[in-house]
């Protein structure tokens, strides 16, 4: 029975539907696997070992951690690998708040729309004895910068906020961010698993304390990301052990996985400017065309958008008839990979009613014009045939 299941399972798979949920995950890009190839079988040394194999294990990591760096404007030594940016916001957040514990100051800033792996943190630290300001949004899905500067305080040890959302595609304006914590002398920490490889990231440049990275985003390996943390800026480490990455955290490292991660983020630096400019004309094309569809929302600022994303409300429709109608063309999502089919909190935020259909259409290097036409039509068809 389950041979069966799987089976069926695989046949429906070989009908290929087109791919537009770029923003759950990636395809790993071919060059990045070469790179990763020789470290699955040959070149198997342990980083840690002292001889030939773990030296050459502990080269190709440090090349990948500059690579990394570089993608970021950060220095090497501020890279600490992660299995992911869930990982990597857990360590900051609670490695902040372990380091502060001791001299009573208890207080953290984010937004409402974070991601889970945000906000379950958050609530997890408010059971013991912090206190969470979760700031709103505006229409745009942007927070206001005069709520962030009015929720600082003297007990403030974090601003978390999102650089380019998750859900909506939203970019956030990390300097002007940065700038108001700066002159409270207050971290300011994001997350920026969407944006490395889309947006024109320098943590130097923006004043960014801490930045949470994952691979497999920008067609780099599952299982593995990094978290920038400037020098100097003290976090407890919450995985104990051999005291890997500087004692940030402990574990034998991924080697493989590590080096196509650097591959992966030189490239998505490399190549950022010619997918920016194709993504956005995509992007529009798909928006222009489902226009005509009557009632349709525009979730999220137009303007302050990631190039890949295109989020949309359809009133009087319900996403699981809408996904049903679309999935045999397209392979899309109503939200975030991480939601567990819940409602959208950011939809809620937003002021959106749950019983209305939404989707994300997330785009990737290898979406085309033609693949474009298709889903719109089908989407266009699809809804008002529902609404009706």
């Amino acid at each position: 029975m389950h041979g069966e299941k799987n089976s069926k399972i695989m046949l429906t798979f070989n009908h290929r539907p087109i791919y537009l949920d770029h923003q759950a995950t990636t395809p790993l890009d071919p060059r990045v696997l070469a790179a990763m190839a020789p470290y699955w079988t040959e070149q198997f040394g342990n980083a840690a070992s002292g001889h030939a194999y773990g030296w050459a294990a502990a080269a190709a990591i440090e090349l990948a951690r500059h690579q990394i760096a570089t993608a970021i404007g950060a220095q090497p030594a501020e890279i600490i690998f992660t299995s992911g940016a869930t990982e990597a916001n857990n360590l900051i957040l609670k490695g902040i708040a372990e380091s502060q514990w001791p001299h009573g100051r208890r207080h953290i800033v984010t937004a409402a729309t974070e991601h889970s792996s945000i906000l379950a943190p958050c609530k997890y630290l408010e059971q013991l004895g912090f206190e969470v300001t979760y700031l709103g949004v505006d229409d745009q899905g942007l927070i206001r910068l005069a709520d962030l500067a009015a929720a600082l305080r003297s007990d403030t040890i974090l601003v978390s906020i999102m650089a380019a959302h998750n859900e909506i595609g939203v970019l956030q304006p990390l300097p002007e961010i940065a700038q108001i914590c700066q002159a409270r002398h207050i971290p300011f920490h994001s997350d920026a698993a969407q944006a490395l490889g889309k947006i024109d990231l320098n943590v130097q440049r923006d004043q960014i304390d801490a930045l949470s990275l994952t691979a497999h985003k920008i067609y780099g390996p599952k299982g593995i990301g990094a978290l920038y943390l400037r020098r100097g800026l003290r976090c407890v480490p919450q995985q104990l052990g051999g005291g890997q990455e500087q004692n940030h955290r402990s574990g034998t490292l991924a080697t493989p996985l590590i080096v196509g991660w650097g591959q992966a983020a030189q490239l998505a630096s490399q190549d950022r400017r010619p997918y920016i400019d194709l993504l956005t004309g995509l992007r529009d094309r798909l928006w222009q065309q489902l226009q005509s569809i009557p009632g349709v929302i525009l979730n999220g600022s137009f303007t302050q958008r990631l190039p890949d994303n295109l989020h949309l409300s359809f009133p009087q429709t319900d996403s699981a008839s809408l996904l049903r109608e679309i999935w045999p063309l397209v392979a899309l999502s109503s939200g975030s990979a991480c939601s567990s089919g819940q409602p959208s909190h950011v939809m809620a935020a937003l002021g959106r009613n749950p019983a209305w259909a939404s989707l994300r259409f997330s785009l990737g290097r290898s979406t085309t014009t033609d693949e474009i036409d298709r889903i719109a039509t089908a989407t266009i068809a699809a809804v008002k045939s529902l609404q009706s």
